[in-house]
C-alpha cells in the first residue's frame, strides 16, 4: 500500500536538474550578481512584433472564448501550408491539431499510442520530459544510448535489439536536445520502416525545425504518412510562453486526438492561436536571427575545444553543444559535472546545464550550453570560463 496516497507512476516522475540552476541564478541575481545565462533552452530574442500586434487585435475583438477542440481551422491551415512550402508535403489541414504546447501534444500522443506496459524507444542522451510523460501513461521508456559515431541519433542497429523484444513506437529527434545533431536521411527512413514494419509508430519530434546551420531538417512526413510529427511555435517562432504546439496524425486517429484533446485540455490557448496566424509571416525576419545563433555556434564550440571540452560532432541544429568534460575533470578535481557546473556558477557567475538532466548513458561527464542569446554574452562567458579555468 502507498502510504502517501499518491500513484507510483507520480512517485517515478523526476524532476529537472536544470531547475536547481536556475533557482541558483535567481539567488544570485538577487544578490546583484551578474549571471551569463548560457542553460536556458529558449530564445534570447524577443515574440516577432506582427504577433504581438495579432494578439492585440484578437484581444480587442475579444477572442477569448474556447475554440473547436482540434484548433481553429485558419491555424490548421497555416501549418498544412508551411508542410508544403517548407517540405513539399501535402496534408489535409484535418490532420493538424492545435495543442497546448508541445508538452501538450506528446500527452496527446502518448495517450494514443499506449496501453500499460508499452515500450517506446527514446535516445540517451535526449530530452529528460520523454520518459516521465512515457512512464506517467503506463509506457515502458527504452532508452538506447547513442553516441557520436551515431550523430547522437537513433539508428536501425541501434534499434534491431529492442525491436526484437517489441516496440509501440520509437521516438526521432531531429533536431536534437540536447545535442543539436540531425539524423542522416537513411538513416531516418530505415527507422521508420524498421518501426512499421514491426507494428510500432513513429513519434517526430521537430521543435527544432527552422534552426538549423548547414543543411535544412528533414520531416519525418517526406519518409512516411503514418508517423506522428510533433512542432509547435516555441522555437523557431520565439513564442515560447504562448504554449502553442501543433502534431499531425494520420486520419485514421483524428476522432480519438479529438476526444482526448476535449477530455485533456478542451482546447488550446485561444489568444495564442489567433496571434500565432501572423507567425508565418515573419519567417524571413526569423532567419535573421537564426544567423546569429549561426554566429554564437562557431564562436562558442571553437572555444570550448580550445578550453579541452570534447565535441566530437559539431552541432548542426537547435541552439546546444554537448561537450564532454571528461579531461577538465581530472584537471579541476571535480568528481562530475554537476559539480562543475555549480562551481561555475558560484565562482565564474556562467549558469550551463550538467548532462544529467538528458540520460545516463556518459552524463556525469558532460554538460550542455546554449547559445541561444547574444554574442556579448557568448564572448563574456567564453572569458569567464577561460578565467575560471585558469585557476587550476
Amino acid at each position: 500500500m502507498n502510504r502517501g496516497g499518491w500513484s507510483r507512476r507520480v512517485a517515478g516522475i523526476q524532476p529537472f536538474h536544470v531547475m536547481e540552476v536556475i533557482n541558483a541564478v535567481k539567488r544570485l541575481e538577487a544578490e546583484g550578481r551578474h549571471i551569463i545565462r548560457l542553460e536556458v533552452g529558449e530564445p534570447d530574442f524577443p515574440t516577432p512584433p506582427a504577433v504581438l500586434q495579432a494578439a492585440q487585435r484578437s484581444l480587442a475583438l475579444d477572442q477569448t472564448r474556447y475554440t473547436a477542440a482540434m484548433g481553429i481551422m485558419e491555424l490548421r491551415q497555416a501549418v498544412a501550408d508551411w508542410y508544403r512550402r517548407q517540405y513539399a508535403v501535402r496534408i489535409e489541414p484535418e490532420r493538424v491539431v492545435i495543442t497546448p504546447g508541445t508538452s501538450g501534444a506528446f500527452l496527446l500522443a502518448f495517450g494514443l499510442l499506449l496501453d500499460p506496459g508499452d515500450r517506446v524507444a527514446i535516445s540517451d542522451p535526449g530530452y529528460p520530459c520523454y520518459p516521465n510523460m512515457i512512464r506517467l501513461l503506463g509506457g515502458e521508456p527504452v532508452a538506447i544510448p547513442v553516441g557520436p559515431e551515431h550523430q547522437y541519433q537513433l539508428s536501425p542497429e541501434l534499434l534491431e535489439p529492442a525491436l526484437e523484444q517489441g516496440l509501440k513506437g520509437a521516438l526521432i529527434t531531429s533536431p536534437s536536445n540536447p545535442t543539436g545533431t540531425l539524423i542522416p536521411d537513411a538513416a531516418m527512413a530505415r527507422v521508420i520502416t524498421l518501426v512499421e514494419e514491426g507494428g510500432g509508430r513513429i513519434i517526430s519530434d521537430e521543435i527544432y525545425h527552422g534552426i538549423t546551420y548547414e543543411q535544412p531538417a528533414r520531416s519525418a512526413l517526406e519518409f512516411s504518412q503514418d508517423v506522428l510529427v510533433i512542432n509547435g511555435f516555441s522555437k523557431f517562432f520565439a513564442m515560447t510562453g504562448w504554449r502553442l504546439g501543433w502534431m499531425i496524425v494520420p486520419p485514421a486517429a483524428l476522432r480519438h486526438v479529438e476526444s482526448l484533446q476535449q477530455n485533456l485540455f478542451i482546447s488550446a490557448p485561444t489568444l495564442s492561436q489567433h496571434a500565432a496566424l501572423a507567425a508565418f509571416g515573419c519567417e524571413e525576419h526569423l532567419r535573421q536571427q537564426i544567423k546569429e545563433f549561426d554566429r554564437n555556434r562557431l564562436v562558442l564550440v571553437s572555444a570550448l575545444r580550445r578550453f579541452g571540452f570534447a565535441i566530437p560532432v559539431m552541432p548542426t541544429g537547435a541552439f546546444y553543444v554537448y561537450a564532454d568534460a571528461s579531461a577538465l575533470l581530472k584537471r579541476t578535481g571535480h568528481p562530475d559535472t554537476r559539480s562543475l557546473c555549480a562551481d561555475l556558477l558560484e565562482r565564474a557567475g556562467v549558469a550551463v546545464t550538467p548532462g544529467v538532466d538528458f540520460g545516463s548513458y556518459k552524463a556525469h561527464h558532460h554538460l550542455r550550453f546554449s547559445f541561444a542569446t547574444t554574442m556579448a554574452n557568448v564572448q563574456e562567458g567564453i572569458q569567464r570560463i577561460a578565467d575560471f579555468l585558469d585557476r587550476f
